[in-house]
């Protein structure tokens, strides 16, 4: 059995932050449950260009493996009773909305408890559920911008930049995920659930990490460095050479006294420009340049043989194309298939999360309403008299007689 295949999460989520989050748990084995508008076609995500064709996306795909579907609506009073059945069956409800959207679609713990005293329920939303900005949509890009990271992005020059993966949202969905599994823990030994307030704000915040602290507590200025520098280590950044660019880390004494020999050039490792983390810091804008002119004097693969025979922390910089292909992440199983009924067989990255031996068949995303059988007959035992009246009571989205 893989890890969470006791668990089973109600997930009224779309697009990206928290179909990510959920997916991790889907593939340790928990049976995730997409409850999907039917008003709106379901999780936006599946209508993202581009390879997008009707309901399909690869973009859902990314976001949605191993999970399962049910096309309901839960504003509907026959599709929220049987939500409530569900919930009854149920560890966790799990959504991804506005701040104050969850109270109003009552997915807070106060109003399930009665179903099922062990419920947890996880708002991942923009803002969080309290604050000035608790009911305003967030999104990643905006995000950045609000949090100071894009500010921090880019070269010292240039204007502030985004980073180019929705970081925020991945974020998010991660730590989404960890109060899950912490709240579970918790209910399954207390026999009382709770709600779970998680929002991209408070994550992207949080992830400022030592720069939040040197400024909070000295008078560090937080601001963007040459070729993605460190902010305090030098050198310890990215590097042109002669025919395209490489990174090179010296976070240790002894990696920078290595490059000094590997570079030809030993004595600068006594140097008393260069001699100390303090010193080459204190005289980067003379040490960098001189680097920057040995290393175009040669190509990346030279560089890289030297480096890595030197045991000094290095690497190309890659295109998506090159990190998908490198040997390691072959090595690591880190591109896994699944066979789609529309678009064949789907080459897509794995999780990074490993328990035991991680392994696991893994399921395509599911066609909207696919597993309402399931859910509906295998779950809640329901028969068919019971559907078609649900049917007719337009809990499955409307209904032509």
């Amino acid at each position: 059995m893989r890890p969470l295949e006791d668990v089973r999460i109600l997930a009224v989520e779309q697009y990206g932050a928290g179909p990510f989050g959920s997916m991790h748990l889907a593939d340790l084995g928990a049976e995730v449950i997409k409850i999907e508008d039917p008003s709106t076609g379901g999780d936006v995500a599946r209508y993202v260009p581009p390879f997008q064709e009707g309901e399909d996306s690869l973009f859902f795909e990314a976001f949605n493996r191993n999970k399962r579907s049910i096309a309901l609506d839960i504003a509907n009073p026959a599709g929220r009773s049987l939500f409530e059945d569900l919930v009854r069956h149920s560890d966790v409800v799990y959504s991804n909305l506005r701040g104050d959207v969850p109270p109003k679609l009552r997915l807070m713990y106060d109003d399930l408890k009665e179903l099922n005293p062990a419920i947890v329920c996880c708002s991942l939303t923009g803002y969080g559920m309290s604050g000035p900005r608790s009911a305003e949509p967030g999104y990643d890009y905006v995000l950045q911008g609000l949090t100071g990271w894009m500010d921090l992005t880019g070269e010292p020059d240039g204007p502030p930049t985004k980073s180019g993966l929705s970081l925020v949202d991945y974020s998010g969905g991660l730590v989404a995920a960890i109060s899950v599994l912490a709240a579970v823990h918790a209910a399954r030994r207390d026999g009382i659930g709770t709600d779970c307030d998680v929002s991209l704000f408070d994550t992207a915040v949080a992830m400022l990490s030592y720069p939040a602290i040197w400024q909070l507590n000295g008078d560090f200025q937080p601001a963007r460095t040459h070729h993605s520098a460190h902010p305090s280590i030098v050198p310890f950044q990215a590097f042109p050479t002669r025919d395209g660019w490489i990174v090179v880390a010296c976070p240790k004494e002894k990696f920078w006294r290595r490059l000094t020999g590997v570079m030809g050039h030993p004595e600068l490792a006594d140097d008393e420009r260069f001699a100390t983390f303090a010193a080459r810091r204190a005289n980067a804008a003379t040490l960098v340049p001189l680097l920057e002119s040995i290393f175009q004097s040669q190509t990346v693969a030279h560089w890289l043989n030297e480096l890595r025979l030197a045991g000094i922390p290095s690497g190309p910089v890659n295109s998506v194309a090159q990190a998908l292909a490198d040997p390691h992440t072959l090595a690591r199983d880190m591109i896994m298939e699944t066979t789609h009924t529309r678009f064949g067989t789907v080459r897509q990255v794995a999780s990074p999360v490993r328990v035991g031996n991680g392994a696991g068949d893994f399921r395509r995303a599911p066609a909207r309403n696919e597993d309402a059988s399931h859910v509906l007959r295998d779950i809640l035992g329901y028969d068919d008299e019971r559907i078609r009246s649900l049917t007719r009571q337009q809990a499955f989205g409307a209904y032509d007689e």
